[in-house]
């Protein structure tokens, strides 16, 4: 990642609306494909608890802007199939794997930039634990129906819980270069950034903004 592309979250979130022929107000799929899209995002990583849906349109509309890798694991050879079945040929696009999330996270996917986790797995708090430790670089870690589950209470202070779909949560997690401190003025030389949501009060739009903070100066993306 290491850079905010509005280009690239624009046209992935347009894909995205595309691709789900929506015609009525945005949810959480076009919010992801933009975020992973803007962020540059080069491993981006699904875990289903289910089969995959929109979610993984989304990001796979996200790997056309970024020229990334989409991973995509499953519980099962059930759960398998009937992803192959619900994306059709947009399936081609898509690295499955069957297995266990949080071990797979932790070991052979701990270089992914962007992590997507539906938290109706029913470990779903093991596997947010385990990604926010050892990882290679800077991952943001985004929680699918975060509402009504205790994710959000106990993960770090720098995650946020958005009103997006089912409830969104959203955190970065530093890499090994920004956890080793002291060098680049302490922080990997990696900028500080927040989310803000802004409700319209006139028609109930959410809208989300993405505010950096290089050398004191705001920026709203």
């Amino acid at each position: 990642m290491g850079y905010w592309s509005a280009a690239n979250a624009t046209e992935a979130y347009i894909k995205t609306m595309k691709m789900g022929k929506r015609a009525n107000e945005p949810d959480v799929a076009e919010f992801i494909s933009a975020i992973a899209a803007g962020n540059n995002a080069q491993l981006m990583v699904v875990a289903c608890a289910a089969m995959a849906g929109s979610t993984t349109l989304g990001l796979i509309a996200a790997s056309h802007q970024t020229g990334g890798r989409l991973v995509c694991i499953v519980k099962g050879i059930e759960e398998l199939e009937s992803s192959k079945h619900a994306l059709n040929s947009d399936a081609d696009q898509v690295e499955f794997v069957v297995g266990n999330a949080e071990s797979l996270l932790s070991n052979e996917y701990k270089s992914a930039d962007f992590v997507v986790i539906d938290c109706n797995l029913e470990n779903h708090e093991g596997i947010l634990g385990a990604i926010q430790n050892n990882r290679e670089k800077s991952t943001i870690v985004l929680g699918c129906n975060a509402y009504w589950k205790d994710s959000w209470a106990w993960s770090r202070s720098n995650s946020h819980l958005f009103p997006i779909g089912e409830g969104l949560l959203l955190m970065r997690v530093p890499g090994k270069s920004q956890n080793s401190g002291g060098r680049n003025g302490g922080s990997g030389g990696e900028r500080r950034s927040r989310w803000v949501v802004k409700v319209d009060k006139c028609t109930g739009e959410e809208h989300v903004f993405r505010i950096r903070l290089p050398g004191g100066k705001a920026v709203k993306a």
